[in-house]
């Protein structure tokens, strides 16, 4: 292990194979849907070594550090041999100055809904569910509203986004407590449908809650443990896991997360906040690092079969509105045209406290940055977005 100003270098020769709504809460804290998800471009050459002059990696996150930006930030970079780095800048903790711990875990907001479409596609890859069945199959009589049929639209809708169900987060008032999976479908079905089945693609965390029901319908068993014993104990994400109910906090090495409820505004902590409002859509934490491994585990064929695995990459949706220029949207995986050739794969999330981008590409090469605060606009992202660019294109 080698380390520099703000990073760490570990060498390893294994490879692993709504648009956004702020809600003011009961205690004013901006809750925000557990979905933005552009992701940062990555491109083809690995980080440059430490021996080759100014780190252009390390330079960008530093940059983010401003006083409209992030308190904090990390990110984790992996070439097409499995080495590794690790970066830091800024402070991770306000009140007593304190550095951001090296790949440290936040909240990684929509990132997990590729988790759940995951396990999804577990499940049809082992006949316990059919993509093209009716969400009546598995959840009979819940899904009814106005425009709204659980008889006519289907599996793969939900993981799609095009089933035109209603963003519950869009509904959710001002309050901040623990929710249930069931009271968020209920929130979302007492607006009519944004569109009828198929007919249109847009972003609703209400379907992947839905999903979630459905593995906890065929299973017998806790979305959460399906998780853990179907991709995080299989692939050893060592510092991933699903909250319990009623567990606001994060466990282990982690920057604080903070908001800013108006511009110019001092940052407050929100890193303590229940993430129940997400569920299936968004509640899990996570590192950089474990991030990277899961998508490009994902991609190398080491957790669905190929057919499954086609199925999730395949028939994308253009999703340039929610995720930039060429985007696309497949089951739970987006994919995105990299500015120095091919593309990238990945999701990424937004969550009060903290927002995450990053990828992987085929040949190994994976990036995850994360900050410590949800990010408010385009350019923000964009700056987000064009340090993971840097991280494997430049």
């Amino acid at each position: 292990m080698r380390e520099q100003a703000g990073q760490t270098v570990r060498t390893s020769g294994r490879r692993w194979g709504g648009r956004r709504r702020a809600v003011l809460g009961a205690a004013g804290v901006a809750v925000v849907t557990a979905g933005v998800i552009t992701i940062g471009a990555l491109g083809q050459q690995p980080a440059a070594s430490p021996a080759a002059g100014p780190d252009t990696v390390q330079q960008g996150l530093s940059a983010l550090v401003r006083p409209d930006g992030p308190p904090g930030v990390l990110a984790s970079v992996k070439d097409r041999e499995g080495n590794t780095r690790n970066y830091t800048a800024g402070v991770g903790d306000l009140a007593t100055g304190a550095k951001v711990p090296e790949d440290g875990r936040v909240r990684i907001g929509s990132n997990t809904k590729a988790f759940t479409a995951v396990v999804v596609l577990q499940l049809v890859g082992e006949g316990k569910i059919a993509l093209d069945a009716k969400v009546d199959t598995y959840l009979r009589g819940l899904v009814r509203g106005e425009g709204i049929d659980g008889r006519r639209i289907t599996v793969r809708q939900l993981l799609q986004q095009t089933s035109g169900l209603p963003n519950y987060s869009n509904y959710l008032g001002e309050e901040v407590r623990r929710f249930a999976p069931r009271e968020l479908i209920d929130i979302a079905l007492k607006h009519k449908a944004d569109f009828a089945p198929g007919t249109k693609w847009a972003y609703s965390n209400t379907n992947y809650v839905l999903a979630g029901l459905i593995v906890e319908k065929v299973t017998g068993r806790s979305l959460a443990h399906e998780m853990d014993r179907r991709i995080i104990k299989r692939i050893g994400l060592r510092h991933t896991y699903f909250p319990a109910p009623g567990d606001a906090t994060v466990r282990g090495p982690h920057p604080k997360g903070y908001l800013r409820e108006s511009a110019g505004a001092p940052p407050r902590d929100i890193t303590e906040i229940d993430p129940s409002w997400g569920w299936a859509a968004g509640q899990l934490i996570s590192t950089n690092s474990d991030v990277n491994r899961f998508f490009s585990e994902l991609l190398g064929g080491g957790l669905l079969p190929p057919a499954q695995l086609a199925e999730m990459r395949g028939s994308t949706l253009p999703a340039d509105k929610t995720f930039g220029p060429g985007a696309r949207y497949g089951l739970g995986l987006v994919s995105k045209p990299l500015p120095c050739g091919g593309l990238y794969w990945g999701h990424g999330g937004s969550f009060p406290g903290y927002e995450t981008r990053g990828g992987a590409t085929e040949d190994g090469r994976a990036a995850n940055v994360a900050v410590t605060v949800q990010l408010a606009d385009e350019a923000a992202r964009g700056r987000v977005d064009g340090v993971v660019t840097t991280a494997l294109c430049g």
